[in-house]
């Protein structure tokens, strides 16, 4: 069984969506087939209960199901889920625990809106830090704002060792940058498409990112280009995942969703709790996309 330590957490992180009926409850039995569609992506990692699946709209006892739906089908892969959604300090300590009780192998803080502030966001995540023995990941999750930190707090906690990696979402190589010069033995992982080869190169080695969450082999396959110095395989590799960001980037993530369905989950509905609507056209336009994928060879 796959372990989560400092030498297993470079990689793939792909993010896991949340299926719905048409009256937005979860669709639990179709999520189980999706834990295990995207094992057989091949990835390394899965983030269960991040932004993609709407984690705001979740409660806590929906987040915590399927945080154990995805520990209970990770096959050889690790899971992480954030654990710190509750309003309060208090009940982001009872969910760390609570969390931490699901099987999934690490935890991810959001910065809860302390950007601003480096040292009342490392005091916080300190608290959090010491109720937990798993490791953890730091998330710049754009829905608690201002939620972008400096190199300089992330390297406060860095140092520890009990950070394994941050989910940058600053979107600049500037950003990107000061977190690779303070990272010691953490990993600085990507959501930011554009700059994904650009942050590679930079020291980056891994991916957070919505298109993750419906086309992982896409990120593997340019994941072990990169490691293995093929750089031209790997260009190609990123410019196939810039067309796929590109393809379901208006209507996110109502049409990641489609895109599973397509590849094969027929249950999968569109549907979100925001207010997403994907016309005739979108959806013809999701088919082309593809159809085109599956006849040169990158999706089925």
């Amino acid at each position: 069984m796959a372990q989560l330590t400092k030498e297993t957490k470079d990689g793939i992180y792909s993010l896991m969506l949340t299926p719905y009926f048409e009256d937005k409850s979860i669709d639990y039995n179709t999520y189980e087939k999706y834990a295990d569609w995207q094992v057989a992506q091949g990835v390394d990692h899965l983030f269960a209960v991040c932004g993609s699946s709407e984690m705001t709209q979740l409660t806590l006892e929906e987040r915590l199901k399927l945080a154990t739906l995805t520990a209970k089908h990770k096959g050889n892969t690790t899971v992480v889920a954030t654990a710190n959604i509750e309003p309060t300090l208090e009940g982001n300590i009872e969910e760390v625990k609570k969390m931490e009780q699901t099987g999934v192998d690490g935890l991810v803080f959001t910065i809860k809106g302390l950007g601003n502030d480096d040292d009342k966001f490392v005091e916080y995540i300190s608290k959090l830090l010491d109720v937990t023995t798993l490791p953890v990941f730091l998330y710049e999750f754009p829905g608690f704002q201002p939620h972008l930190i400096s190199g300089k707090a992330y390297g406060e906690l860095a140092k520890t060792g009990k950070i394994f990696g941050i989910k940058d979402t600053t979107c600049t190589m500037e950003g990107i940058q000061s977190k690779i010069d303070n990272k010691y033995d953490s990993t600085i992982i990507q959501a930011n498409m554009p700059f994904l080869f650009d942050s590679y190169v930079a020291g980056a080695r891994g991916v957070m990112a919505t298109p993750t969450s419906c086309g992982g082999a896409f990120f593997q396959r340019f994941h072990e280009a990169f490691v293995s110095g093929d750089m031209a395989l790997a260009e190609q590799r990123y410019n196939e995942i810039i067309l796929l960001d590109n393809a379901i980037d208006s209507g996110f993530n109502a049409t990641a969703k489609e895109l599973i369905r397509l590849q094969g989950i027929d249950t999968f509905n569109w549907y979100t709790r925001n207010n997403h609507n994907l016309s005739s056209a979108r959806l013809r336009s999701l088919k082309s996309f593809h159809d085109w994928c599956v006849a040169n060879g990158l999706m089925k």
